[in-house]
Order: C-alpha cells, then structure tokens, then sequence
C-alpha cells in the first residue's frame, strides 16, 4: 500500500506540475500532505515535515547567500570580460553560445558539486542569453547535461554513493567506464550543437559587430552601470577565488562560505547602510523564488521519507524484475535509471535500490561492481536535474528562471539519449555485460 501510494504521489505531482495545472510549490507541498493523511499519519506530519526542512536548510541557506553574493558581483562587473569574450568568439552566433555553455559548464563542474556548478555558470551565461533573446531553457537543459556527464568523477555525488553502498574503489567503479564517460562528453557537445543549431534557426544569427561595448553585458542595450574602480574589481576576482578553493578544500561548509564571503563582499563593495539594503531589495526576489521551492522539496522529501513509502517503493521496484531478466540487470539498471531519477531521492536510489539489485545480480553469478557502473551511468540524478526530490533541480531552474515542467519537457530527451550513447559504450568496452 505504501509504495502504491508513493508512486501515486510522485506521478500525480509530475502529472500536475508539467501540465500547470498547480504550481510547483503548492504541489511540492500539498500533494505529499494529503497522501500522508490519507495513508494514516496525520499524527506524525509535523515531525517528518521538520526533519526534511532540517535537511534541506543548509542547502537553502547555502542558496540563499550564493545567489545574493554572484547577483552582486554581476552588479559590479565581474563577469563582464568573461560575457565578452563568450559574445566575441560566437559572434551573434546562439549555436556557438550553447556549445560553448556545454564547454564551460563541463570545465567548472570539475569540482563535483552540482550546485556550485549551477550557480558560477547560470550567473555567468544568464546575461548573454538575455542579451542574445535566447531560451532560458536552452541554458539550463545545457547547463543540465554537461553537469551529468562530469557528476561521474569519483568525488561527484553518484559515483561517490555508489562506492560507499556497495563498499568499492574508484578502479571498481569508475575507471571502467571512463570510455563511456568520454562518449557522454562527446555526446554532451553534439547534443548543444543541436539544440544550437534549433534556436539560432529560431531567432537567426545575430551580428555583435558594431554593438557598443557597453551593450554587450546586462540586460540589454539600455543597462547603465556606475564604473567599478579597478583595485575593487581586483579584490572581487581574488574574494570569488578564494571562496572556490575554499570550496573545493571543504575549508569550511558551504552554506558557512557563502555567508560569510557575501558579508565582507558586501561590505567592500557597498560601505553605506543605504547601499546595503538597495542591493537587498534588488536582489530579494531571486532569493525567495529559489529558497522557497528548496523548502518546499524538504517537505516534499521529508514525508515520502518519514512515512517509509520510498524504502517501500524501492522493494516493490527489486520485486518487479522477473528471474529471466536477472542476467542482464546491468542493462537494465543503466537504461531505467534515469527516468527513476524522478521518483527516488539520490539517498533512497544508492542506499536502498542499489545494494538489493547487487545482491540480486550476485545470486546470478555476475559482479556487483558491475552493476554499481551501470547506476552510475543511468542515475545522475544530481548532475541531470530532473527530479524534483532533488535539491539542485531548484537551483538551476530558479536561478534560469524556468518552470520546471518546462524544463523537464525540453531536456528529458537528450538526458535520456545520453545515457543510452553511455551505456552503448559501456558495452561495447565490456565495463558490464549485456
């Protein structure tokens, strides 16, 4: 029954979020309350809803404070010769934008984290879409397929869960499908240039020659920016490093680096009290839109948790798999692990499904090692945000200003063909069998 219902909850959210019939918060919320009143735990509602909003609060303070810190420095012009540059060499040109999202989203995802990732590169390219008139969704469907592809390095989140669950290295599990991780990067690149190719046909190619160089960054040819003194220009290029390498040497969490680097950017940048709170006010609404859906997705995690319909949604999944398909489970895991991204949390996938569907694998004479490749390949849950159990699917979509049904809807495909381009490899290169 519980698993029944769960799978009820979640179909029922996608059914009403991608058709707008609700908006995403209101279905984030409400859906998972009522199907916890109907399953009978309407007693134990206001426990489970704190516990998932205590999960997600780093994350939303972490939010919170990133997108105030890079809407300030876009205020100040950091980003500018970046924009530029990306302007100069596509020239106009939107299809070269969208490889060239691909290729920069690819290079700072290196880091392994999906939400840094989402919120350098969003706050980097957004201005260059506007100014172009391009799709806000081709940004963050691009943004969205090179993080998936990268979010297989080991110190990414599936590759790292996938290790720790089944208790392997990284020679186990990632280095055999490294052939395959380099066809999804390939892929990833084919796919922009499409999807380039589809909006330049859209809006045409459009010359930045003879654009006055103060139009090409901001929200279009009529931004007025105040000059930014270069030694101020040079303090924020050395804060905004030092806040990266202090993320990536986990010098301290996130959300703590965040706070603490907008403060003194703040500070520097906007000495007067007035200042302050002008930039606050111009700046609040992006906060609220992004931290309020990661809020909402705790309570939407916290119930499917607590009421235990997603350790029984994956148990009734294991249950499923008929005797004769055991040997080929591989397969099977890599191909239906990404539209399963939209049902399981990362946590509940990793944890729960993986180690059963290993076990299974094992009493048919194959490697668990394999199977944990081929979840890797399928389950990029993280890096494709796609699912709304997923706390950096909100930062990407909020921060690009999208509908996540929209996003969903344009994106889907070409994730999905990704992991089939992977998988076929990992075949082909015997990182699991057929």
């Amino acid at each position: 029954m519980l698993a029944a219902l769960g799978f009820t909850t979640i179909v029922l959210f996608l059914l009403l979020t991608m058709t707008k019939r609700v908006s995403v918060l209101i279905a984030l919320v409400l859906i998972p309350v009522l199907a916890a009143l109907a399953g009978g735990f309407g007693g134990e509602l206001g426990k489970m809803i704190l516990d998932g909003l205590g999960k997600v609060a780093p994350t939303g303070i972490m939010i919170a404070f990133a997108v105030l810190y890079f809407s300030l420095m876009i205020d100040a012009g950091l980003f500018d010769p970046l924009i530029r540059g990306i302007l100069r060499l596509a020239k106009g040109d939107p299809l070269r934008i969208a490889v060239g999202t691909a290729v920069l989203t690819m290079c700072v995802a290196l880091d392994g984290d999906g939400a840094s990732t989402f919120l350098i590169t969003v706050s980097a390219l957004l201005p260059v879409y506007r100014r172009l008139g391009m799709s806000p969704l081709v940004l963050s469907g691009v943004v969205c397929l090179g993080a998936g592809v990268m979010n297989l390095i080991p110190w990414g989140g599936p590759t790292a869960r996938a290790m720790a669950a089944l208790k392997l290295d990284s020679s186990q599990v990632f280095t055999p499908v490294l052939p395959a991780m380099a066809a999804g990067i390939v892929w990833v690149l084919v796919a922009s240039y499409l999807i380039g190719l589809r909006e330049r046909r859209r809006l045409g190619k459009l010359p930045s020659a003879g654009v006055p160089e103060e139009h090409l960054v901001g929200e279009g040819p009529g931004t007025q920016r105040a000059p930014v003194h270069p030694a101020l220009t040079v303090f924020n290029v050395l804060l905004t490093v030092a806040l990266l390498v202090g993320l990536v040497l986990q010098v301290m969490p996130l959300p703590v680096l965040f706070v603490v680097g907008f403060a003194i950017a703040l500070l520097v940048n906007h000495p007067t009290w007035e200042r302050q709170q002008e930039l606050l006010e111009r700046h609040g609404k992006s906060v609220v839109l992004v931290t309020t859906m990661i809020f909402a997705a705790g309570v939407f995690t916290g119930i499917l948790t607590g009421t235990k319909m997603i350790s029984h949604m994956a148990s009734a999944f294991v249950g499923v798999i008929p005797d004769s398909l055991g040997g080929h489970l591989p397969v099977l895991v890599a191909i239906t692990g990404m539209p399963l991204s939209l049902v399981f949390t990362p946590d509940a996938y990793y944890f729960g499904v993986l180690p059963v569907l290993a076990e299974t694998v094992s009493g048919f004479g194959g490697a668990p090692a394999e199977v944990a490749r081929a979840a890797i390949l399928g389950q990029m849950t993280t890096g494709f945000p796609l699912s709304p159990l997923t706390a950096s699917t909100f930062i990407l979509v909020g921060m690009s200003g999208v509908q996540l049904g929209e996003h969903q809807r344009f994106i889907f495909k070409w994730a999905f063909a990704t992991t089939l381009v992977m998988t076929a490899v990992a075949l082909l290169t015997g990182a699991f069998s057929l």
